[in-house]
């Protein structure tokens, strides 16, 4: 991102998410075994995150820094000779052993707070979903589909293909017009409200500039952060849709 197109708005990333959430996240996507990570590729593409978080404009908590110096120095230490006569202490010895234990401990304490999470409480907003799911993502009969919350990883991961696929040209037109994060939220506001619910794409495809494109994803972070919004997949790594959080 070059300095003059640098954006004045930007979103704390560790309101969403933390570093262990990137990591469980990549070994979900990877469908990799906890026990036995391949830290050079998760190292690779833990780092490759970290570049699209950061070309973003989004703001890096420095346990995510620390995070990638641990990865990096496990690396390091795994391509040392391994002894050829294993030792009692094997998984100890193991340069991946710590960061496995926290991992495993952190993820059994995200699940236990999902659970307590799901229970009913007394005033609380819960999500409804206030408009029938098109054709593709309907319920059947015989099978109900469970909504999945996105994570902030994957919208990051969807935006980028998403930016992808428009034209550079399109893309990296220095957009004049005097645009407000305010402004684009109300609008992403007023699109839900209207059609009920939209894809990732539909909220954000049709805008051609490169500002309004990034514009509109930090709108619909910001308006996630304030809980007026939730992203939703009927399956891992399916279709995104965005709803209202509260009926209208």
């Amino acid at each position: 991102m070059n300095e003059e197109q640098t954006m004045d708005y930007a979103i704390k990333l560790d309101i969403f998410e933390g570093p262990l959430d990137l990591l469980l996240y990549l070994i979900k996507k990877n469908e990799i075994d906890i026990y036995n990570i391949p830290i050079a590729l998760i190292t690779e593409q833990y780092l490759h995150y970290l570049n699209m978080i950061k070309s973003l404009n989004l703001d890096l908590a420095g346990e995510y820094l620390v995070m990638a110096a641990t990865l990096i120095h496990i690396k390091s230490k795994m391509l040392l000779p391994v002894p050829q006569e294993p030792s009692d202490e094997e998984s100890e010895d193991d340069p991946r052993f710590e960061l496995i234990k926290q991992l495993l401990e952190y993820q059994t304490f995200k699940e236990a707070a999902a659970d307590l999470g799901k229970r009913p409480l007394l005033e609380r907003d819960v999500f409804v979903r206030s408009a029938p799911l098109p054709a593709e993502i309907e319920k059947s009969d015989t099978e109900e589909e469970e909504l999945i919350e996105v994570s902030i990883f994957e919208l990051i991961e969807a935006f980028h293909h998403l930016v992808s696929r428009i034209d550079k040209k399109e893309l990296l037109e220095i957009d004049l017009e005097k645009m407000s994060i305010t402004d684009i939220i109300n609008d992403v506001m007023e699109r839900l409200t209207r059609e009920k619910n939209l894809t990732f794409d539909e909220l954000i495809g049709e805008k051609k500039s490169r500002r309004n494109v990034i514009y509109t994803f930090l709108a619909i972070l910001e308006l996630i952060k304030l809980k007026m919004i939730k992203a939703y997949q009927t399956s891992a790594f399916g279709v995104i849709r965005v709803f209202p959080a509260v009926e209208s």
